[in-house]
């Protein structure tokens, strides 16, 4: 199996998870990227075995209005305290994947006053992407831009990162991804090219772009709204769905991330370990936003500061976390070994066996095995069987 088959990433939103300041002064530099080094033997605690970042390229504020691709934000620290964490990740055998966010640039970016042309322009001013006056869009047809992309990628991948998680992908043309991956696979073959993807034809951009994947965003959403309607035909019409996606490529698949709403604040903190147990049983690369697994909750707004709350700070080391935590840290646990020891799920094939409001049943065949899962919310639990070993997830 290759990485995208056996990989569970952690994903890590780092100016958040280490306290750096987001808006306003950023003080003096500092290596805050070396906090995270406490974390690592608890990713693998966890049961992961990757780690995926979110931006920590030198920004403006958040991290996706980048100033500078080859520079680690001074907030984070320097090249050598990304170089130590690579390297420590690595003995640990995690593999990081980065945050590249090449749609657009702080309108600060050097690129505005000393490249303009690199830049989209409406009406003789740079396009701001999506209202957002703060970013401006690159121009994704001039060769120029397609060749820093690609240096961008190759040079962290070099640095020794396994793949890059591309900010807004279904924003930016199929054939600019097509152009760019291809030069990058030419060395990284390897490589794990992740589009973030909201709505629209899964199939078709992974095909028209030759990225890997994207995010399983209808799988999320189907996951949660489910839950807290107590309808569980969402569900399973999603799931046939991801079967057809499966057919066609590995989809990128998650109950929670930097960008939305915690799931325990969404459906409460017995269905979020639910939530759980269903990732882990599905095909698919799965991620694990930080602190879900602790039950950790946030709500996500429109507002100024509408990140906030779900781009928390971690304790300085995994011992600081809350006792509160221990129960939905073991059900994540359990749910992950199980997928662990039945690594066939990733590419297994998807069949939704019975389903009504409160009850819904599927089950996955591959490598000559069985797995029949059933999802109750009425009694809030799941269980899975697969080669005689049984996982459970009942209410407590």
């Amino acid at each position: 199996m290759g990485l995208m088959e056996h990989a569970i990433w952690w994903q890590v939103y780092p100016l958040g998870a280490v306290g750096a300041p987001i808006r306003g002064e950023h003080g003096d530099p500092e290596p805050r990227l070396r906090r995270l080094e406490a974390w690592l033997d608890y990713l693998v605690e966890l049961g992961c075995n990757g780690l995926l970042l979110g931006p920590i390229f030198e920004s403006v504020s958040h991290g996706y209005d980048t100033l500078d691709h080859y520079r680690i934000d001074s907030r984070l620290g320097g090249d050598e305290d990304f170089d130590h964490l690579v390297s420590e990740a690595r003995a640990r055998g995690i593999n990081i994947m980065l945050d590249g966010v090449f749609n657009h640039v702080a309108r600060d970016h050097r690129f505005v006053a000393e490249r303009p042309e690199l830049i989209r322009h409406v009406d003789g001013h740079p396009k701001g992407w999506e209202g957002h006056d703060e970013l401006v869009e690159l121009d994704h047809g001039r060769p120029e831009v397609r060749d820093a992309v690609a240096d961008i990628m190759l040079h962290w991948l070099r640095r020794g990162i396994a793949g890059w998680r591309l900010d807004v992908a279904y924003a930016v043309p199929a054939d600019f991804w097509r152009d760019v991956a291809a030069r990058v696979r030419h060395e990284f073959p390897d490589a794990v090219l992740l589009g973030e993807v909201i709505h629209g034809d899964y199939p078709s951009f992974v095909r028209d772009s030759t990225l890997d994947t994207v995010t399983q965003y209808e799988l999320w959403k189907a996951v949660w709204s489910s839950m807290r309607d107590r309808n569980l035909w969402e569900l399973a019409h999603a799931l046939e769905r991801h079967a057809e996606f499966s057919a066609a490529f590995l989809p990128q698949t998650f109950v929670g991330n930097h960008d939305v709403t915690r799931i325990a604040t969404t459906v409460g903190p017995r269905y979020a370990s639910m939530a759980a147990t269903i990732l882990m049983t599905l095909p698919g690369m799965p991620s694990v936003y930080y602190g879900d697994e602790q039950g950790f909750t946030g709500t996500k707004t429109e507002a100024w500061h509408g990140d906030d709350e779900v781009r928390p700070p971690l304790p300085a080391t995994p011992a600081e976390l809350s006792a509160l935590g221990a129960g939905t840290f073991a059900a994540y646990q359990d749910a992950i070994a199980f997928r662990r020891r039945n690594s066939w799920l990733a590419t297994a094939t998807l069949e939704v066996t019975h389903r009504d409001n409160e009850q819904l049943s599927y089950r996955l065949v591959g490598d000559g095995v069985l797995c029949d899962v059933t999802v109750d919310l009425s009694t809030g639990g799941v269980t899975a069987s697969a080669g005689g070993e049984t996982l459970c997830n009942l209410a407590g």
